[in-house]
């Protein structure tokens, strides 16, 4: 079971503490108990400065953009200060970034803008790792294009890809490859840049999901060398928006679908109708809610945004690192439950599944709901990992941490797992 918190985590706690302090969401209680909220691969909560944004948005500027009004230009004003924000947040620039209605949605059209391009004879490379926002977008071009999609497998016991496998999928027929920088199912990370280096060395574009890598790591296109990068502002504190950063050359010569006449300027060209402008603002909100977590030294303070958010995800990894040792320790301790995915010390995020022994994924999140502890259990749109460990009627447990997670309630919900263990 856990050991008690040591003197040398006092600073994480007054980090969680004051975190802790800017969500409302908090304060709920469920059968008189504390609210513990584990349920954020699947969708965080956010805090007021974002709720404060989205109705200051609302209430004092609603309009449609382009015309020549105050609030229609206001508007305009938010949209292009939330792609600044996003640029930062990722390493980008700002008319390399793109608002839609989720990752999801971005992600097939771009692939539909693609696959225009595309027929019998090309490939595309996929992991069986990914959320399948990443896998069916590009495998839906086999139907309308007849391209080839080819599957890279990942290891059961470690929940890693077989890089093997990738190398040997990679031809001078792969157009694309497509991959997910983080496992929303185990918590995986992976070796993105690995991957980059194959899809260049045949010609090929990368597709990189991130949407369960950016509340947990801080993007970086350049680093990655990446040609797309895709997130969802809903998994990192803000409202439910996605996000497509796309390099602009690549952005411009996209094939798009879209209305005719309509916006031929960069990013706009690939956002298709109305845009959500009080998510948008809600985005450019967290973002810099995110910087303001990195400490309140004077350096710090006056640094870049993104220097600011470079220092704010070294903590939010730091503590997610510990609270991830400490929930897979104790849950390991547990014989009846089974875990999976990477240990603690290798590249993951503080995300974990697992399943107890007995009883079905969906009694056990029953089980943890009755004691306020929210996680989640299925597949979460991770089918082909949860199928490969052998889970596809009964389904995973999984539980994440975030940056308002503490060492209590992950106390709480190996409480919780121990007595669903043990029939209670």
């Amino acid at each position: 079971m856990p050991t008690p918190v040591t003197a040398s985590e006092s600073g994480a706690s007054a980090f969680t503490d004051r975190v802790r302090a800017a969500f409302p969401a908090l304060a709920r209680r469920h059968r008189h108990l504390p609210v513990a909220y584990f349920d954020g691969p699947g969708g965080t909560q956010v805090p007021q400065v974002v709720v404060d944004a989205v109705s200051e948005y609302l209430l004092r500027h609603n309009a449609n953009t382009d015309w020549h009004y105050p609030t229609s230009q206001e508007t305009d004003a938010i949209i292009a200060d939330a792609r600044a924000a996003v640029a930062d947040l990722v390493g980008g620039r700002a008319d390399e970034v793109a608002f839609g209605a989720n990752m999801t949605t971005l992600t097939f059209h771009v692939a539909r803008s693609l696959g225009r391009r595309w027929g019998a004879g090309d490939e595309i490379v996929v992991t069986e790792l990914d959320h399948h926002a990443n896998i069916d977008p590009w495998r839906a071009l086999a139907t309308e294009r007849g391209v080839v999609v080819r599957a890279v497998p990942f290891h059961r016991d470690s929940g890693q890809l077989d890089w093997d496998t990738f190398e040997a999928a990679i031809s001078p027929r792969t157009r694309l490859v497509a991959i997910g920088a983080a496992s929303n199912a185990l918590g995986t990370v992976n070796d993105v840049a690995r991957a980059g280096r194959m899809a260049r060395a045949v010609g090929a574009l990368l597709f990189v999901d991130a949407v369960h890598y950016a509340p947990h790591l801080l993007p970086d296109v350049q680093a990655l060398e990446a040609d797309f990068l895709a997130c969802s502002a809903y998994k990192f504190y803000g409202p439910h928006i996605g996000i497509l950063w796309s390099r602009r050359d690549l952005l411009a010569s996209l094939d798009v679908p879209k209305l005719v006449p309509a916006p031929n300027a960069i990013p706009e060209r690939i956002e298709t109708g109305t845009l959500c402008h009080e998510g948008i603002a809600g985005t450019l909100a967290v973002v810099d809610f995110l910087a303001g977590l990195g400490g309140r030294d004077r350096a710090r303070a006056e640094g870049s945004r993104r220097d600011r958010l470079s220092a704010a995800y070294a903590v939010i990894h730091a503590q997610g690192e510990r609270l991830i040792r400490r929930l897979w320790n104790g849950l390991a301790a547990i014989p009846a439950v089974t875990l999976y995915g990477p240990p603690p010390g290798e590249p993951r995020t503080p995300t974990l599944a697992f399943v107890v022994r007995g009883r079905p994924a969906h009694d056990v999140a029953r089980s943890l709901a009755e004691r306020a502890v929210f996680v989640s259990s299925g597949d979460f749109y991770a089918a082909t990992v949860v199928e490969r460990l052998g889970y596809a009627e009964e389904g995973l447990v999984r539980a994440g941490c975030a940056c308002y997670s503490t060492e209590e309630e992950v106390d709480r919900l190996l409480a919780g797992v121990d007595a669903a263990a043990a029939g209670k």
